[in-house]
């Protein structure tokens, strides 16, 4: 799908669901890719560029924003088909890409016995064709297109979001969130927090927030899933449902810390899905099967990462 100002999205389809992970297309004299998702989706990934006329010799970077396996675990596939291109990855991004078996033992531990369906396989990346980019580096991909890269924790500490020069708009990962279009479609904007584990950390993601605000974009490229044109909307959304997530999952905490680590998870689930589909009642807006399941999914792995925060803060 062509976004404008030489930006196209193709649909990886993670998870098997439509706009749920993309895959961002730069078209400049550098063609460049942003995100990969996970090897399931390359794919889905070479489609789109077929349909985008676009033969993977001809791309030079393939950059992610962080190493989550949904978002990087599909690029030492796609490295292999693409024998020209560079990856480019936040520095404490790169030994894990070199060498992913820490990856995979942290996303085994979230997602068991279906990780296999979900991410195999996983390949390393030659360490000779990965770049770091550090905190206000850039990259320039066309005579008129610079890319800069800020490093923005609070999802991740391998975390970087990169501001496009030409389009004045920031892909940003899951740093900001995780953008819901299918509810574009009732007339919501609705975007989440993205809390899952391990490195989560809100204050940081409140950092992380303030330095995009900072660069005045006029769209944001989320990595789930999508493009808006309202930032500041985004930036209300974000602060506001953090800010609830944390106050009820401490409140939570205090009443269940006791508790197993996967009771204490469970309830605050229950406790913040209760919330999100009450105020969505409010807006008039009823769930879909489909749209149950993916913020369902999103609140669990999320719920899992507050926890995980709160665990080693002990409750704070």
């Amino acid at each position: 799908m062509d976004l404008g100002l030489g930006v196209s999205i193709i649909d990886a389809m993670d998870l098997g669901k439509e706009r749920r992970t993309g895959s961002y297309v730069l078209h400049a004299e550098q063609l460049t890719i942003i995100e990969t998702c996970a090897s399931p989706s390359i794919r889905y990934i070479l489609k789109g560029l077929k349909v985008l006329g676009i033969d993977p010799a001809e791309i030079k970077n393939i950059i992610v924003t962080h190493i989550h396996l949904d978002h990087a675990g599909g690029v030492g596939l796609l490295l292999e088909i693409c024998p020209h291109a560079k990856v480019i990855v936040h520095p404490r991004g790169k030994r894990h890409l070199a060498d992913p078996t820490k990856l995979i033992k942290g996303a085994k531990a979230v997602y068991g016995a279906r990780f296999d369906e979900l991410f195999e396989p996983i390949l390393p990346v030659p360490e000779d064709r990965l770049v770091v980019k550090e905190d206000g580096d850039t990259l320039q991909i066309g005579e008129n297109r610079v890319l800069t890269f800020f490093d923005t924790p609070g999802h991740a500490n391998h975390h970087f979001s990169i501001h496009d020069s030409m389009s004045n708009g920031v892909f940003t990962g899951d740093t900001i969130g995780v953008y819901y279009p299918q509810l574009m479609e009732k007339g919501v904007e609705l975007c989440f927090p993205s809390t899952s584990p391990n490195q989560f950390d809100p204050d940081a993601m409140l950092q992380s927030l303030e330095k995009i605000k900072a660069l005045a974009a006029d769209r944001i490229y989320f990595g789930h899933y999508g493009m808006t044109t309202n930032p500041t909307h985004m930036y209300e959304q974000i602060e506001y449902w953090l800010a609830l997530f944390m106050e009820e999952s401490r409140r939570l905490y205090a009443e269940t810390k006791e508790e197993p680590m996967i009771a204490k998870v469970e309830t605050l689930f229950e406790s913040l899905y209760a919330k999100v589909v009450n105020d969505l009642a409010e807006k008039g807006i009823s769930l879909n099967q489909e749209m149950e399941e993916i913020i369902q999914l999103d609140l669990r792995v999320g719920s899992m990462g507050i926890i995980d925060y709160l665990e080693k803060n002990k409750g704070k």
